[in-house]
């Protein structure tokens, strides 16, 4: 074996010697990577940790955001109106725009809006706006009729209740009766509910007026053969006298229609 030159000596020593603290270099970058942190701690998993312990948190600002779902009333802590009531309601609401407009201008939506409901509750309670207006009118015309056969049944008798009767078919408030009272006889000629509910109305009326009759008959007061055929021809004078006051042409005052019906009594009953 030949031994190295003095000049090659020291250049193999050096080479000699970084290659061997490059190989232990490696051993311990290798054993570092087997040794090191642990994985939990490597940039991947502590992205995974750190997103995980967020979705734990109770406090998180976007569920803190989150509105609670508004819960239905509880069935039993409800409160709803009769159905006799809520028609009541509408029906009474009913009253014043025929009054103030007549029946061919007054629909479902006025009703409902007069009434303070939504068009699907009138639709629910009634079959058609047309029965929501005969039911009011007939509540108006009840009302009317009843005050009126009040008054005469307090009568002292027969023929002071068909005078206080004559009296309160006219006076300057009841135009608006009989306004609404010559729509309602209108619209039965389009709707078999107002016809019915007009002629219902008529028998009634026919009846108390035949009824002061007879009363003033066994009084003493009339004479009278037949008091229905007298009724019949009592309300069609004041009928044909409540549309000429309504008309004006000729003019016709309150006092002129009251004069004209107890001129038809004396002459019919006292004649």
């Amino acid at each position: 074996m030949t031994s190295p030159s003095p000049s090659e000596g020291p250049d193999r020593a050096g080479r000699a010697d970084r290659a061997g603290r490059a190989e232990r270099a490696g051993r311990a970058e290798r054993a570092g990577r087997t040794e090191g942190p642990d994985r939990s701690e490597r940039p991947d998993q502590a992205g995974h940790a750190d997103r995980a312990g967020h979705a734990d948190r109770p406090d998180r600002p976007e569920r803190a955001e989150r509105k609670a779902p508004r819960r239905a009333v509880d069935a039993s802590r409800r409160t709803r109106q009769p159905t006799e009531v809520r028609r009541r309601l509408i029906v009474e609401a009913a009253v014043p725009l025929i009054a103030e407009r007549g029946t061919a201008a007054v629909g479902v939506r006025e009703v409902a809006a007069a009434a303070g409901v939504s068009v699907g509750t009138v639709t629910y309670h009634f079959e058609s706006v047309q029965e929501v207006l005969s039911e009011a009118m007939v509540l108006h015309i009840e009302r009317y009729y009843a005050a009126l056969s009040e008054a005469a049944a307090q009568a002292t008798s027969g023929a002071e209740g068909l005078r206080l009767l004559i009296d309160a078919l006219f006076t300057d408030d009841t135009d608006r009766h009989w306004r609404m009272w010559f729509d309602y006889w209108n619209a039965g000629e389009r709707d078999q509910a107002f016809a019915r509910g007009q002629a219902e109305r008529y028998e009634t009326w026919h009846a108390e007026i035949q009824a002061l009759v007879e009363r003033g008959r066994d009084e003493g007061d009339f004479r009278c053969d037949d008091p229905a055929d007298f009724a019949l021809r009592f309300s069609a004078l004041a009928d044909g006298l409540a549309l000429r006051r309504l008309r004006q042409v000729p003019t016709l005052s309150v006092v002129d229609a009251r004069r004209h019906l107890r001129r038809f009594v004396d002459a019919e009953l006292r004649g």
